[in-house]
């Protein structure tokens, strides 16, 4: 999805939710008022503070998708996780807020001079599940097509309003049955589940923050793809991060040494543009090539400092060696005009008695 389409999907979506939301709250402050249920009354005042997570989503994306400039030459994605963390902290103090008043109303035993809730904060309870929860599908769908943090911190608000709902009406159905702690406790009950939630997204969040790197099958994913490009002789190491709901990528190839600059700078090219092309996600991909030859001149550089060198070392080397040995059979020709003095050295090394 291009970054036009995108922007108008969180739009779209954004939209919706401020809609929808300022709708429930004047049905639910409504029921809740004419049916005496103060647990939707509140669950009112948390839809209102839905509508302002969401003017938050559309700032912190718009401000995310800038281009770079000359202070910002990586980009902006980073305000996302920013956008991302403010939410995630509102979503904690509605949880908290709600687990307070809870304990509180336990505590103090104020839940036996609640009125009896009417059949109208019912309704209204079960309209707001309904509808809350087909706005945590609608957003969570277009947050994980475009890649947004904000947007999906702002579909976990919709579900617990939903969650909330759940509880406003449990606590109505008790309390209209003799059991009028039940509104208290499932308010408790929902401030733990809230705050994992929060939890999850701050997580999530400070990792995408502190150039945490990809999931392991991500990079596994990276390594296959660039195995498929001809040219490319060993991979020595895949490095990711995460900037926001991006990924950078650096990695380091071994090429026959024997080619030409420019056809190695072209090995690199078809790499990079081979990686950007099958992941997406990935802003930038820094590619750097060395001689295949010098991967085993390096490994047995690193065994001849050694005064004792370990069985570990001796099969990695084996294993550089087998590789120079396999490449240099498919060329028909000696990969390196040092290979047989690296091959010489290794056994020289191996021979030595080791020093103990």
């Amino acid at each position: 999805m291009d970054a036009a389409k995108e922007q108008k999907t969180v739009y779209k979506v954004s939209v919706l939710s401020i809609i929808v939301n300022a709708l429930l709250i004047l049905v639910k402050a409504g029921a809740g008022l004419l049916g005496h249920s103060k647990a939707l009354v509140s669950d009112a005042v948390h839809s209102a503070s839905d509508v302002f997570s969401t003017v938050i989503v559309i700032v912190g994306y718009k401000l995310s998708r800038r281009s770079e400039d000359s202070t910002h030459p990586y980009g902006h994605e980073r305000i996302e996780c920013v956008a991302a963390v403010i939410l995630a902290t509102m979503l904690a103090v509605t949880g908290v807020l709600m687990g307070s008043d809870g304990i509180m109303d336990i505590v103090r035993q104020t839940y036996k001079n609640f009125k009896m809730p009417g059949i109208l904060t019912i309704i209204a309870a079960i309209l707001s599940i309904a509808v809350k929860e087909a706005m945590y599908h609608v957003t969570i769908h277009a947050a994980k097509r475009v890649n947004s943090d904000s947007l999906k911190a702002d579909a976990w608000h919709h579900r617990s309003d939903a969650l909330s709902s759940v509880g406003s009406l449990a606590g109505v159905i008790l309390a209209r049955n003799g059991l009028p702690a039940a509104d208290p406790i499932a308010a408790i009950i929902i401030c733990l589940f809230i705050l994992k939630v929060s939890f999850d997204i701050y997580s999530d969040s400070f990792k995408k923050m502190v150039d945490h790197s990809c999931d392991d099958e991500t990079v596994e994913k990276i390594r296959e793809e660039i195995k498929k490009e001809k040219g490319v002789q060993s991979i020595h190491s895949v490095k990711t991060r995460m900037f926001g709901s991006r990924i950078y990528v650096d990695i380091e190839l071994y090429v026959d040494g024997r080619i030409t600059l420019t056809n190695a700078h072209a090995i690199a090219e078809r790499v990079h543009d081979r990686i950007e092309n099958a992941f997406p996600d990935v802003k930038h991909c820094m590619i750097h090539v060395e001689p295949i030859q010098q991967q085993a001149e390096n490994m047995m550089e690193d065994i001849s400092r050694q005064s004792e060198v370990s069985e570990d070392m001796k099969q990695q080397a084996a294993e550089i060696l087998y590789s120079i040995k396999q490449l240099a059979a498919e060329n028909a020709e000696e990969l390196s005009p040092n290979a047989a003095d690296i091959s010489k050295d290794f056994i020289d090394v191996e021979s030595k008695p080791t020093h103990k």
